[in-house]
């Protein structure tokens, strides 16, 4: 019987997963994913040995997606045995800036810091206890997005509040780190010389972020507290006066309304009032839709330029995440809206890479496991 690790990457709505045998997480034993959680429209895809297999089917909630995907992947592996689990957490908080092991005590710990990532923290939580379920025995290992910005200089990790809240966790955490270390450690594998450039990777897709990476580490983030800030994203609003959340208060706006506003009816969506799918408002002739993508592409520019500032400059962009990956036009007009900078030689390099969040998640999993 082979044994395997597992990464879960759970979103607000879908699950990503792959396996590889213990100790090896550059190689595939399956992979696959589930869309549309919630939905009626749920499907799932999964490629084991050479076939994949995609079939519609009833998804509730995110621990009925593991179970889902827990099932097809015995199904397709019936030799295989499952030994530990990766899960891509996306709020660590002030206590979690590396891999660690899920035990009772760290569990309740992430319940606790729900209200630092309301939109996925209870998806991540949910993988977990479904995982416990689905996989009794196997050890489970939690990759946390913050911890890639654990490091950066305290000018880039505080805000302008007095130093208490600083002390309580009130911080510029930054996100979509685990994305971040999968394309630092592929430019590395390629020879880019990482450790003496000034980069700004920028994640874009339904959620989206820009991360200054100088000298090879995490310095600077569009994103900060919480997973709302920065770029505008799908459904999320992005950077925003506090001021107007006091003014939303005043008109008689609940809390949970305003949450609901800026994580769920913002962003493209609220924008355009039509999709919070980039792929709908290129294809859309509403200028709706145009100015929605106008506000994006500006915003990135926006927050790539202030990295650059950050950092003392900018050699290089590299695109990644649905958007970033596969929107050419929307990588072109940034870039464009970057030549005013200077770069190295030419100006600023643009790359595009994938981005390979379940095998790095993979790689931390042998590497706690004692596997590497």
């Amino acid at each position: 019987m082979a044994d395997l690790a597992l990464a879960l990457n759970l979103g607000s709505s879908s699950l990503k997963f792959r396996a590889a045998p213990a100790g090896d997480p550059g190689a595939e034993a399956a992979s696959g994913r589930i869309e549309r959680i919630g939905s009626d429209g749920a499907n799932l895809k999964i490629t084991a040995r050479g076939a994949t297999e995609t079939r519609e089917i009833a998804v509730g909630t995110h621990e009925d997606a593991v179970r889902i995907a827990a099932e097809a992947l015995t199904g397709a592996l019936p030799d295989a045995r499952v030994t530990a689990v990766g899960h891509r957490i996306v709020h660590g908080g002030p206590d979690f800036t590396r891999p660690t092991e899920i035990d009772a005590q760290v569990l309740s710990r992430l319940e606790e810091l729900v209200p630092l990532a309301p939109l996925h923290l209870p998806a991540g939580i949910a993988g977990i206890k479904g995982a416990g379920r689905a996989f009794a025995t196997a050890r489970q290992i939690a990759c946390f997005d913050t911890a890639f910005h654990a490091e950066k200089p305290w000018v880039n990790d505080a805000y302008a509040l007095p130093q208490s809240f600083y002390d309580e966790g009130i911080r510029r955490y930054g996100f979509h780190g685990i994305s971040c270390q999968s394309i630092a450690r592929t430019l590395r594998t390629e020879g880019y010389p990482l450790d003496n450039r000034r980069v700004a990777i920028a994640h874009l897709g339904n959620g989206a972020s820009v991360t200054g990476v100088l000298n090879g580490r995490g310095h600077a983030s569009s994103m900060g507290f919480s997973t709302i800030d920065g770029l505008a994203m799908g459904t999320r609003s992005g950077r925003i006066d506090p001021g107007v959340l006091f003014y939303l208060l005043d008109r008689g706006m609940t809390q949970a309304r305003i949450e609901d506003l800026l994580y769920r009816k913002s962003g493209l969506l609220g924008l355009s009032g039509l999709s919070n799918d980039m792929r709908d408002l290129l294809a859309s002739d509403d200028p709706a839709a145009a100015r929605a993508v106008e506000y994006f592409v500006a915003r990135a520019v926006e927050e790539i330029a202030r990295l650059a500032a950050a950092m003392g400059g900018l050699d290089t962009v590299v695109f990644c995440g649905g958007i970033g990956e596969n929107a050419t036009r929307i990588r072109d007009r940034i870039a464009a809206g970057l030549t005013f900078l200077p770069g190295q030689g030419d100006g600023v390099e643009i790359l595009t890479r994938e981005t390979r969040e379940e095998e790095e998640i993979l790689r931390a999993v042998a590497e706690l496991c004692g596997h590497s």
